[in-house]
């Protein structure tokens, strides 16, 4: 088996940005075999290691990549811009900032948004843009930042609708998605009440839709997840018969452990299943620091680095594509937030950058993401009645039921997907009891899949991208039925692959 190695070396730089009227140069993205590096070991035979697909390259994914705060100028999007389809990604969520476009009230300065939408429908990207925040301008024209008020006020709300209005007009032959607010339910302002963002919402789509009806909408942008606003939300726009308007409805869940909430996103399901059963929920925003104690946002307080980082964003992307939930990562870049007494950097970028929003150079994050983008796009389909066993214990077929192994009592996350036209399986394994660790032990179990589908399996880790050879010894056909053993799994996403499956 030959052992494929990208030739294209890593390079302090050849990639030259502006940003703060100033050059300034940031490391080349790594494109060698070995370009993450862990004390991962295992005794199988590395044949390879994934290799990156463009966004060119990739035609539809669960996937989004958030490129949020540059409404507050806490990023720079020329620092991070070619960043971006390396990582095989398409579709970026940014928020359009009222405040910093209307500046001077009655009149626009759409100059620093028309070079982003341009630039990003340039390079095939698909913007998804959130009508945010509100305006200093206009009497209870609500805050400009997150956790401020909405507009309340006759002449802000006015003010809103010529705004909106005149965004949709300017980009609505490059914008399709858009999102309405950002985390309405946070903050001190005890104003944004279900109902009144509820009346918010609904004036918005209105107008979005009159101008642009093929728009996708998104509404709600919860953060974390409030069952009774998210019941009252929905009940407004179903009793006004426009919650139809909308595609999805998101939330933001910021939890230490990747897996632990999706009991919760079940009650959520539950809950916009009385109004709209039919239309799905989208996880909007959601990351890990690579560092804790001094930075800004959620998750802040906790030890984290890069490799619990990669390993967090990992379990969350593929948590949700288990659960047919599209995800999007929060965020590209560090954020250098600048409105507070201190500034801090909020860590959740995938991108390391410094106070003057400079893009130092990719984490390890960004290479684990493109791991994942590279193999788990739209050709593929999740096996919904999947029933794998692993140690002679039965896993069930939902999985969002907790899974134990027998032998050990851990948990283990599995889920299953075949190709749309060859039929070829991939499925994801991780342990998903705790927090990511720093640790890269492994433990061996065995798993059996029924039905399965293989003509050569291999062995993937998602976080190195290294791919593997799974001995003759150590699998064995029976009819349809793939058994599999000894084979090591630890906290991190790894994959047993039919190799047609993946590129290296």
């Amino acid at each position: 088996m030959k052992h494929t190695v990208l030739t294209t070396a890593f390079t302090l730089t050849a990639s030259l940005f502006f940003g703060n009227n100033e050059a300034s140069f940031a490391q080349a993205i790594d494109t060698s075999p070995d370009r993450v590096k862990t004390d991962f070991a295992i005794t199988m035979s590395r044949i390879g290691t994934v290799k990156p697909r463009s966004t060119s390259e990739i035609t539809a994914s669960n996937w989004l990549i958030g490129c949020e705060t540059m409404d507050r100028d806490f990023t720079d999007y020329d620092q991070y811009k070619d960043y971006i389809a390396p990582l095989g990604i398409k579709r970026l969520r940014m928020q359009a900032g009222w405040d910093k476009t209307e500046k001077v009230k009655g009149q626009y300065d759409w100059a620093w948004l028309d070079h982003i939408i341009d630039d990003a429908h340039r390079r095939g990207f698909q913007p998804w843009l959130q009508t945010s925040y509100g305006n200093h301008n206009y009497p209870n024209g609500g805050g400009a930042n997150l956790g401020a008020g909405v507009p309340t006020s006759p002449e802000a709300l006015a003010a809103w609708d010529r705004w909106v209005e005149a965004m949709v007009k300017r980009y609505k032959n490059k914008v399709v998605d858009w999102e309405i607010w950002n985390e309405p339910n946070f903050g001190d302002n005890q104003e944004n009440t279900p109902d009144k963002f509820a009346n918010l919402t609904i004036r918005t789509v209105d107008i979005i839709k009159r101008i642009q009806p093929e728009a996708r909408v998104s509404g709600l942008a919860m953060g974390h997840i409030d069952l009774d606003y998210a019941d009252r939300f929905f009940k407004v726009l179903a009793d006004r018969k426009k919650i139809n308007l909308f595609d999805n409805f998101t939330y933001h869940d910021y939890v230490y452990n990747p897996d632990s909430h999706y009991g919760k996103v079940m009650k959520l399901r539950a809950v916009l299943d009385k109004y709209a059963p039919n239309i799905p929920l989208r996880q909007g925003e959601n990351g890990c620091p690579s560092g804790g104690g001094s930075g800004r946002g959620a998750l802040w307080d906790y030890d984290w680095s890069e490799l619990t980082q990669a390993k967090w964003d990992l379990r969350r992307m593929l948590g949700d594509l288990g659960h047919d939930i599209e995800t999007s990562i929060f965020g590209l870049i560090e954020m250098a937030y600048t409105n507070g007494p201190i500034n801090r950097l909020n860590y959740k970028g995938i991108i390391k950058s410094d106070s003057t929003k400079r893009a130092i150079r990719p984490k390890t994050a960004y290479y684990a993401i493109q791991h994942v983008t590279s193999i788990f796009d739209n050709s593929l389909e999740r096996l919904k009645n999947l029933k794998p066993s692993y140690n002679n214990a039965y896993v069930p077929a939902d999985p969002s039921e907790v899974i134990y192994s027998r032998s050990t009592d851990r948990s283990v996350a599995v889920y299953g997907y075949r190709h749309k036209n060859t039929s070829k399986q991939v499925y994801t394994i991780w342990s998903d009891e705790y927090i990511p660790a720093e640790s890269n032990k492994t433990r061996n179990l065995n798993f059996t899949f029924i039905n399965g589908n293989f003509d050569q399996p291999v062995y993937v880790d998602l976080i190195t991208g290294g791919v593997y050879e799974i001995p003759a010894s150590q699998w064995k056909k029976t009819g349809s039925t793939y058994s599999f053993t000894n084979i090591p799994v630890y906290d991190a996403p790894i994959l047993i692959a039919d190799k047609s499956l993946v590129k290296f």
